[in-house]
């Protein structure tokens, strides 16, 4: 298993983006405290640059960022943990693994967004709310992943905030709201986006939203998916300090369980 950090903060845009690449580090020093692997350190800049063509940072989202989370995945040996940063850190793993493992390539997001907008119906620019449409191909041509993740592949899990475009998304089957309906699902990619706790369980999070799981629950859910060969999986919107991310130890050891059960 190979643990990237991954410190980008380019995708987000509220209060607290600029603690993610701290988060990242603490979260990324537990993970491989808890896994037993070392970690990868991916250099990101902190720099931000304007907003482009709706997209906050798009010079730096992919510039040298891009470029040294494609070199740090050309040849993993293994399942790969991608530790965040912002959720659109999971552009590059999850469009490598759609390239390795072709069309049967399924995907289960917790988080409390669908990350389905594009730059057109973003209400803030920022792209760790475009980053699953972009996975299916569409939006900025920037962004948008070749080959594409298969409508219906997807599974929401633990999302509770919709913006009226990302259910429209919804509605015509770029994504389902059930790990049940998946069907065709040959390979698995876990993202969490740790937002989809509730506030209350953990403060280190980045965009929190009332009314989300427990870490008992997530980590439930997440051994419920031993059923799936899981070849990679994220942890993202970490920007909790190294005291209070310790309680994330269950959510490692259950991602950690997936990626060595899928091998």
């Amino acid at each position: 298993m190979l643990i990237n950090a991954v410190p980008q903060r380019q995708g987000a845009v509220g209060p607290r983006a600029a603690e993610l690449p701290d988060g990242c580090v603490a979260l990324s020093e537990l993970a491989g405290h808890v896994l037993g692997r070392p970690v990868h350190h991916v250099r990101q800049t902190r720099a931000v640059s304007e907003v482009d063509r709706g997209i906050a940072s798009r010079a730096a989202l992919t510039g040298a960022n891009r470029a040294a989370q494609l070199a740090a995945l050309e040849a993993p040996g293994g399942p790969v943990l991608t530790i965040g940063g912002d959720c659109g850190v999971e552009l590059v793993p999850i469009g490598v693994a759609r390239y390795r493992y072709g069309p049967g390539l399924g995907v289960v997001w917790f988080d409390a967004h669908p990350d389905l907008n594009t730059a057109e119906s973003s209400p803030s620019g920022a792209f760790h709310g475009m980053v699953l449409r972009s996975l299916f191909g569409e939006g900025d041509p920037e962004f948008a992943a070749d080959p594409a993740l298969t409508p219906g592949n997807v599974a929401l899990a633990g999302t509770r905030v919709f913006d009226p475009d990302e259910q429209a998304a919804v509605s015509r089957g770029l994504a389902v709201t059930s790990v049940d309906a998946l069907t065709g699902v040959e390979k698995l990619y876990v993202h969490v986006d740790l937002d989809v706790l509730d506030p209350g369980e953990f403060a280190g999070l980045n965009y929190p939203e009332p009314d989300g799981w427990t870490i008992e629950r997530l980590v439930s859910e997440l051994d419920a998916l031993a059923r799936f060969e899981v070849i990679g999986a994220g942890i993202t919107e970490c920007v909790g300090t190294p005291r209070e991310v310790e309680v994330l130890e269950p959510v490692l050891s259950a991602v950690g369980r997936l990626l060595v059960s899928g091998n």
